[in-house]
C-alpha cells in the first residue's frame, strides 16, 4: 500500500459505511459527507473541490435591502404568488440590460432558486404535449440533480454528450433526437456545469431554430450568468451580452439565479423568465388537466409553484430586486465581483497540468475554454471513477464526470472553496500522487 496523506484503509472503511460500492458513482452530497468525515477523523485538511457553493461574500446591496425589508415587517406578510412587483420589473430590465432580450415583467417569476425553477419547468413542459411529448432532452454534461428531479417526477429523459457535437454537428444530433417526436423540452446550462464550455451564439441559434421547428420548449439554465470571463459582459445595455437562446425561439424559459453571480445562495432566490409567447400560449393538455384556459404562465405560477411552495421568501425578493436594479443602473459591477473564480481556475489548472493531468473539455470550438467556476480533469490510464477515489487518499475531493451525463473519463473540479494557502498544498499532494502513479508513455 502506497504512502498517502489519508490512510487508505481508513478511507475505504468510511466509503463502505455509506454503502458506496463504487465511490465514483457517489452523489455530490455523498462525496462531501465522506471527505468531511475523513477530514475530521484523520485531522487532515482536505482540498474540497466537489461542491458548487459560492465562496465569496454576498452582494451587500442585496443584504442591506433584505434587512430593511425585514425591519419594515415584511416577514409577517405572505408574498404574492406572482412575485414582488419591483422584482418582476427589475428582472425584466436586467434581462434587457445584460441579454438584450425582451421579456415582460409579468413573465418573470420569483422562485426559490433555479433548482425549484427548473423542477417546475420540467413538470409543466412534460404536461404540455402529453402523452406524446413525454421526454426531456439533456445536452450533457449537466447538473446531476436535474436528472434526479426527472426521476422524482417519473418522467423520461434522453441525453447526449456535447463533447462530440459542437458547432454545426449540434444540428445533426438535435435533429436525430427531435425527429422521433417525443421530446417536450431541451435543457442545458451556459456556461456549462460541470465542464465550463460556453455554447456560442451560432450554437444557440441552432438550438433555438431546431426547437422552434419541432415545436418544443428550451430551458436555459443561466446559473453562472455572464461568467465567461473572456468577454466583459458586466456593462448594462452595452455589448457584449450574455448569449441566450431567447433571440432564436419564441418558446424558452430562462433560469436566472441569485446564487452564483450575486453570491446569494443561502437565501434560495432566483427568477424563472418565461418568453412572452410561451407564457401566453394555451395548451389543450394543460386545460384538460387543470380545468383552466391552459395558459402556460398562469399554470406555472398558480397551479404548480403554488402547490410546491405557495411563494418565494418575501425578504429575499427585495434583495434580488435591489441587486438587479443596482446592476442595471451601473452601480453594481457584479461580474467583476466574481472574477476571483477565474483567477483560481487559472492557478489550479497550471498545478494539475504540471503534474500530468489533462483538461477534458478544453475548447470552445477553436478557442480554449474560459477560466471560471468549474473545469474538468483526467489522468492517463485512469477512469474518472477510479481517479475520484484515488484522490480521496490524497485529501482531494471532486466528483466523477460519470455522474453528470458525460461520456468522458475524468472529474469536475470546483474552484469556489479553494483557499490561498491550498495552492502549495495541492502542488505537494499532486507531486506525491504522480510519484505513486507514474505515467507510462
Amino acid at each position: 500500500m502506497k504512502n498517502t496523506p489519508i490512510d487508505q484503509k481508513v478511507a475505504s472503511e468510511v466509503i463502505s459505511s455509506y454503502g458506496l460500492a463504487n465511490f465514483g458513482k457517489a452523489t455530490i452530497r455523498e462525496v462531501v459527507a465522506v471527505s468531511s468525515q475523513l477530514e475530521k477523523q484523520t485531522n487532515t485538511e482536505f482540498i474540497h473541490m466537489e461542491m458548487g457553493v459560492p465562496g465569496l461574500c454576498p452582494a451587500q446591496v442585496g443584504v442591506e435591502a433584505e434587512i430593511r425589508s425585514l425591519r419594515n415587517g415584511i416577514a409577517s406578510v405572505y408574498p404574492n404568488i406572482n412575485g414582488l412587483p419591483e422584482l418582476k420589473y427589475e428582472a425584466s430590465r436586467f434581462i434587457k440590460a445584460f441579454i438584450q432580450a425582451d421579456i415582460a415583467p409579468e413573465c418573470c417569476v420569483p422562485v426559490t432558486g433555479s433548482m425549484q425553477g427548473t423542477y417546475a419547468s420540467f413538470l409543466v413542459c412534460g404536461q404540455c404535449g402529453a402523452p406524446v411529448k413525454d421526454t426531456i432532452l439533456f445536452i450533457d454534461p449537466g447538473f446531476p440533480v436535474q436528472k434526479q428531479q426527472i426521476a422524482v417526477l417519473g418522467y423520461k429523459f434522453e441525453s447526449f454528450d456535447a463533447y462530440e457535437y459542437r458547432g454545426e454537428k449540434l444540428r445533426y444530433v438535435l435533429d436525430k433526437f427531435l425527429s422521433k417526436g417525443n421530446i417536450a423540452a431541451i435543457v442545458y446550462s451556459n456556461p456549462n456545469n460541470p465542464a465550463w464550455f460556453c455554447l456560442t451564439d451560432r450554437e444557440l441559434r441552432i438550438i433555438g431554430e431546431t426547437a422552434q421547428a419541432h415545436d418544443l420548449i428550451v430551458i436555459e439554465d443561466l446559473a453562472y450568468f455572464a461568467m465567461d470571463f473572456r468577454k466583459d459582459m458586466g456593462t448594462p445595455f452595452q455589448a457584449p451580452y450574455q448569449p441566450s437562446v431567447a433571440h432564436y425561439t419564441d418558446h424558452c424559459i430562462l433560469q436566472i439565479s441569485g446564487s452564483k453571480a450575486f453570491s446569494y445562495a443561502g437565501q434560495r432566490i432566483g427568477v424563472t423568465a418565461i418568453s412572452n409567447p410561451l407564457y401566453h400560449r394555451r395548451y389543450p393538455a394543460l386545460a384538460q388537466r387543470y380545468g383552466s384556459t391552459g395558459e402556460f404562465g398562469p399554470v406555472y405560477i398558480h397551479r404548480v409553484l403554488y402547490a410546491l411552495s405557495s411563494g418565494t421568501s418575501h425578504s429575499a425578493q427585495h434583495a434580488l430586486a435591489a441587486m438587479f436594479k443596482a446592476a442595471s443602473d451601473g452601480d453594481f459591477d457584479f461580474v467583476s465581483c466574481v472574477k476571483e473564480y477565474g483567477r483560481r481556475a487559472k492557478m489550479l489548472k497550471e498545478i494539475f497540468t504540471r503534474h500530468g493531468f489533462m483538461i477534458v473539455y478544453d475548447r470552445d470550438l477553436d478557442e480554449p475554454i474560459a477560466d471560471g467556476f468549474y473545469f474538468t480533469i483526467s489522468y492517463p490510464g485512469m477512469t474518472g471513477d477510479r481517479l475520484a477515489e484515488e484522490l480521496i487518499y490524497y485529501g482531494i475531493s471532486a466528483i466523477s464526470l460519470s455522474t453528470t451525463g458525460s461520456r468522458q473519463e475524468g472529474l469536475r473540479v470546483c474552484t469556489s472553496f479553494i483557499k490561498d494557502h491550498q495552492y502549495a498544498l495541492l502542488d505537494e499532494r499532486l507531486k506525491l500522487f504522480k510519484e505513486n502513479h507514474p505515467i507510462h508513455l
